[in-house]
């Protein structure tokens, strides 16, 4: 048993046949095989565990739909694939704490496939089990394009909140956050990633150089054996992405996110990434979507460039 429900059927809608779009590089596999492709796509359904307001358990469907008609030629670095689908992570009725464990069953099957995962969350409480089987490998950095720290102190149970306090719990050796709103997270979990050695990094010093803001972000963890990125959709600017639990004001562009995520994918440490908080019942016109799904093919583009 896999863990995971039949990869759906991928096919681009344009009528063009010169046109390659993502939906014609992308095919159904199985677990065993996903070390074979550039990097494997793994939907995660589930809002159980948002603070906000809920939605993102249907961000994966809508992901891929709008990835699906997304052209695969990256300008300056050439067309991308092929990709695979796992499909969904089957998700179990219970806790949050019984979802986590299920989905860390399955992610540690995927690492130990070598496959590279790209996960289509989904809330930001599945960080934990997604980035967690990575611990035993060897020292892991986790880099979190976030409008927020997500490190709440874990009382109930776990949150879409807490995923990076229970990281530094189970041994995290470093954490970058890009992205981090004034205003919105509380002192004490600032001096709680201080005192654990983070590096935190606002809008405006990514407005001066997006490449320098995340290779800053990268230096900052060291030479850990791997690093593992999450896009929470809440650190662009509400108007780019409005469908998230939380929008807010003063966020990163889309274009000083997709530079920044091609860029960061060309490092070889990366092992895994994350799109959380895609939420489209509270989004406008797909919006958050579309702009979801450019940063899944940004990263894929910069998965096979060395630098």
């Amino acid at each position: 048993m896999t863990g995971l429900t039949d990869p759906p059927t991928w096919e681009g809608p344009s009528d063009d046949p010169n046109d390659e779009q993502f939906g014609d590089v992308i095919e159904g596999t199985t677990l065993g095989a996903a070390g074979d492709y550039v990097a494997a796509l793994v939907g995660e359904p589930y809002d159980g565990a948002v603070i906000g307001r809920k939605g993102a358990c249907e961000g994966p469907e809508a992901i891929r739909r709008e990835l699906a008609g997304t052209k695969t030629q990256h300008v300056d670095r050439g067309p991308v694939g092929p990709v695979a689908d796992l499909g969904d992570v089957a998700l179990p009725e219970g806790s949050v704490e019984a979802v986590q464990s299920a989905v860390r069953a399955v992610t540690r099957a995927m690492y130990d496939a070598d496959a590279v995962p790209v996960f289509l969350g989904g809330d930001n409480s599945l960080t934990f089990p997604n980035a967690a089987p990575l611990l035993v490998e060897g020292t892991l950095g986790a880099l979190s394009f976030d409008a927020h720290l997500d490190c709440r102190e874990v009382h109930d149970g776990p949150t879409s909140g807490t995923p990076y306090r229970q990281l530094h719990e189970a041994g995290l050796d470093a954490f970058a956050v890009v992205g981090a709103r004034h205003f919105e997270t509380s002192t004490a979990y600032h001096e709680y990633v201080a005192d654990h050695g983070g590096h935190v990094t606002t809008p405006e010093t990514v407005r001066a150089d997006p490449r320098a803001a995340v290779e800053d972000a990268l230096d900052s963890m060291g030479s850990v054996d791997s690093v593992y990125v999450s896009l929470d959709l809440d650190v662009l600017e509400a108007a780019a992405a409005p469908g998230v639990s939380a929008p807010t004001p003063g966020g990163v562009t889309p274009r000083e996110m997709f530079t920044m995520l091609g860029h960061v994918a060309s490092h070889d440490r990366v092992a895994g990434f994350e799109v959380v908080e895609c939420a489209p019942p509270l989004d406008e016109g797909g919006r958050t979507a579309r702009v979801a799904a450019r940063a899944v093919a940004h990263f894929l583009a910069g998965l096979e460039v060395t630098e």
